[in-house]
């Protein structure tokens, strides 16, 4: 008897529930080769389904090779269609659990960095410019298109990087991206080979480290301080393909690189015959004082400029963009269109449309003053749950800060337990190379929690922090 289940609940046809359970038990080694399977007439009539299911079901398996047919004999599994399934390693299985992003669904208060108030985001007004772009947008706009980007895009946004940011570019300089880890894989692919030295900020993303380590390099840490990398500290001997910064709000811990550090850094990569390679990757939202302008500006031929709209708008538009120095930019469209030819034509622009009629600028300080009141009211929270017992460090820009309780070490260990308690929190030292100068650090996110989650989280870890 081979049973299967059948539910004609079920939008699957029954011819197809019949093959797949069949496939799926071979592939398993459940229904080993030579086993003889029953005949339609049998099958049929245990399952109390027309004989031309099994029929059909049967001549779909044998044409793909997982049965064999012996005249006189019967219908049996063919050899060598046993897969044997490899175990999922704990790693990868974390990898693909659940969003941290939606882990306040389940009860927990999630401080996670980076992420923006996505219930903010202005749907009508994207919808609106979203369907006036369709309906006006030529045939000749839904065919193949360049990888560099729309030039609607691509002179808005020149415009207003020039405005915004002080970024000097000429149009055909930007590189429109899929986020900001597409152009971090194209500045790797550009600029590395096995054995180049790369200079990065001490702590930096733990995922731009293994972005630029997976393509060969070796990376070269220099610690930063509360005002940004400590260019000081540069080492005179080395000879870097390029140095990453995040010089106007170092992640994670929030510094601002002043102008001498700046002068500092461009002579360094001007006597080394290196590139800058700047993350700008959410200085729009700067609380205290006037807006930190780009290093960039400063050294456009040998500055590589990243930016996104994932922290200003939100990271489901995949929308980033690539500034790179003339000489790069052929070399750079070549691999932008191996990678995916080009990104999504009217998404470009409705973006285009949306930054041109003012939205975006708009947009930007409607959530500055959302995020100004979140990060006041955690500061708030945090003073009077750790009276005296916590420094609060990086939270003039940005979406989120460092709180650094002196005396304390954090570790997985302490996260977990925290975690127990409501809370999710993540670790400076996990992005860190020094890792022991960084153990009684957190990173807290607040751009996306409302001012109840954000009071409840901080209650919450003050209870947990008692209890270690």
């Amino acid at each position: 008897m081979l049973w299967i289940p059948i539910d004609r609940s079920l939008d699957m046809p029954l011819i197809g529930q019949v093959y797949g359970q069949i496939r799926d038990r071979i592939l398993k080694g459940e229904l080993p080769s030579g086993e003889k399977l029953p005949s339609t007439r049998e099958l049929s009539g245990e399952l109390k389904v027309s004989r031309n299911v099994v029929l059909e079901a049967y001549d779909q398996l044998l044409a793909e090779g997982f049965l064999i047919s012996r005249r006189g004999a019967g219908t049996f599994v063919a050899e060598g269609a046993y897969l044997e399934r490899r175990r999922q390693a704990p790693e990868a299985m974390a990898a693909s659990g659940a969003d941290d992003s939606r882990l306040r669904d389940e009860g927990l208060v999630n401080f996670r960095s980076g992420i923006p108030a996505l219930d903010r985001f202005p749907r009508r007004i994207w919808a609106q410019l979203s369907s006036a772009v369709w309906n006006e947008a030529s045939s000749a706009v839904l065919g193949y298109d360049v990888p560099e980007g729309r030039p609607e895009l691509r002179h808005v946004l020149a415009r207003y990087l020039l405005k915004s940011r002080g970024v000097r570019c000429h149009p055909d300089q930007l590189v429109i991206t899929s986020g900001a880890t597409q152009a971090l894989s194209l500045v790797s692919k550009l600029l590395l080979s096995p054995g180049d030295e790369v200079i990065m900020e001490d702590p930096i993303t733990c995922d731009i480290q293994a972005m630029f380590q997976a393509q060969g390099a070796s990376i070269r840490f220099v610690p930063v301080d509360e005002h940004g990398l400590q260019t000081a500290l540069l080492p005179q001997a080395s000879m870097p393909k390029f140095v990453f910064v995040t010089p106007s709000h170092q992640y994670p811990l929030g510094g601002a690189l002043p102008i001498q550090r700046r002068i500092q850094l461009i002579h360094y990569a001007r006597m080394h015959d290196c590139y800058l390679v700047e993350d700008d990757y959410d200085s729009e939202f700067r609380y205290e004082g006037p807006p930190v302008s780009s290093l960039q500006g400063l050294e456009p031929d040998r500055v590589l400029y990243i930016g996104s709209f994932s922290k200003i708008l939100s990271p489901a538009l995949r929308m980033g963009y690539l500034i790179l120095p003339m000489p790069l930019v052929e070399s750079c469209r070549r691999l932008k269109w191996h990678s995916d030819l080009h990104k999504p034509s009217m998404d470009q622009l409705i973006l285009a449309r949306f930054m041109d009629e003012g939205y975006l600028e708009r947009h930007i300080a409607k959530m500055k003053k959302l995020y100004k009141s979140r990060r006041d009211c955690l500061i708030e929270c945090l003073r009077s749950a750790f009276p005296g017992q916590v420094n609060i460090i990086g939270d003039s820009t940005g979406l989120h800060l460092v709180a650094e309780f002196p005396g304390r070490r954090f570790d997985e260990g302490a996260v977990r337990e925290i975690e127990r308690a409501g809370v999710k929190v993540y670790l400076v030292e996990a992005h860190a190379h020094d890792k022991e100068a960084h153990r009684s650090r957190l990173i807290l996110g607040y751009g996306h929690l409302p001012k109840e989650d954000i009071r409840e989280g901080i209650t919450w870890l003050s209870r947990a922090l008692l209890g270690m």
